[in-house]
């Protein structure tokens, strides 16, 4: 009932930023006009956000939205959407990352406007104003009133109210990646999303001190990211779109790294065929984290699982 009525006050005060201009049009510039949630995550420093991500006997478990939602009238990589799930769960984001024309980073998953977005074309071809006169498509097509936002509008945006995942395409400079996140002071609640081992050193180089997701789906994948110098206490694994064997978990965690598994695909299409406890079970044989395109449905499970074991995170409010 609390979280029908939270959603109920959440419509009311967009139909209220609306009815003021806010959200007339294109994403607002002033940040401050994107919806508020309350603090979900209490994490002050970098020595902190360690130690949430360092897997311990108790960690507690957590949803990665894929392309950060996408549901009928909040679409995809879309703060409005980001602010749904904030409201219902302590949410990891992932997010895609893409370049303008002038060099304006901009959420925004595929290479062209089409699928998404109002607008034709590839983003990296537009100018930020170019896109600034675009609106978003929800999950089902239809024209949203949200605009497409900059990386600086979600970062500055989702300071302790979500985790970023970031999974930065590869025209992206992570430089300016780089750059973004030491403008806004989000080493705290941001993560890089790499594909490879050299990725990931190309990131720990640029910023040793930011977390990163590394594709981890053997024992030498963790070696060759260790002979790298990447330390473990800056790693999350992301396992893969299929459960791991079990001696992959075991060795992530003789390592204090937590794991991401993706169950975006057969894995949530199983959960969705035999019911949504299915979550609980993949946390159980090993999963920390799960990537996945149905978050309300795994956020359910989980919820039960944390209850059930008491499970608690002083960094979790």
């Amino acid at each position: 009932m609390l979280n029908r009525v939270s959603k109920i006050i959440g419509l009311a005060a967009f139909l209220l930023i609306g009815a003021t201009g806010c959200f007339r049009g294109t994403a607002p510039d002033n940040v401050e006009m994107y919806p508020k949630v309350s603090q979900r995550f209490n994490i002050n420093s970098v020595e902190e956000f360690y130690d949430f991500l360092t897997y311990s006997e108790n960690s507690y478990p957590l949803i990665s939205a894929h392309r950060g939602g996408g549901f009928p009238d909040y679409p995809e990589n879309c703060i409005a959407s980001f602010a749904e799930l904030a409201r219902e769960m302590p949410p990891i984001i992932e997010c895609d990352v893409r370049i303008t024309k002038d060099s304006v980073l901009v959420l925004m998953h595929d290479e062209t406007l089409n699928r998404t977005s109002t607008g034709k074309g590839k983003v990296i071809n537009k100018t930020y104003a170019e896109l600034k006169d675009l609106k978003l498509k929800d999950s089902e097509g239809q024209v949203t009133r949200y605009g497409i936002p900059t990386l600086e509008q979600a970062l500055i945006w989702g300071k302790n109210a979500v985790i970023y995942t970031l999974d930065v395409k590869k025209e992206v400079p992570y430089e300016l990646v780089v750059d973004l996140i030491r403008k806004t002071q989000t080493e705290t609640n941001t993560i890089i999303i790499t594909y490879s081992a050299n990725q990931a050193a190309v990131v720990n180089r640029l910023a040793p001190d930011l977390m990163i997701s590394a594709s981890i789906k053997k024992p030498d994948d963790l070696t060759r990211l260790s002979n790298l110098d990447i330390p473990d206490n800056r790693l999350v694994a992301f396992v893969g779109t299929s459960e791991p064997d079990s001696s992959l978990y075991k060795a992530l965690r003789l390592h204090g790294i937590k794991s991401i598994l993706g169950t975006i695909g057969n894995l949530d299409r199983s959960a969705e065929k035999a019911g949504y406890q299915v979550y609980a079970e993949y946390v159980d044989r090993g999963a920390d984290i799960l990537s996945t395109d149905r978050p309300y449905e795994a956020a359910k499970a989980l919820d039960y699982y944390i209850k059930k074991r008491n499970i608690r995170s002083k960094y979790i409010q």
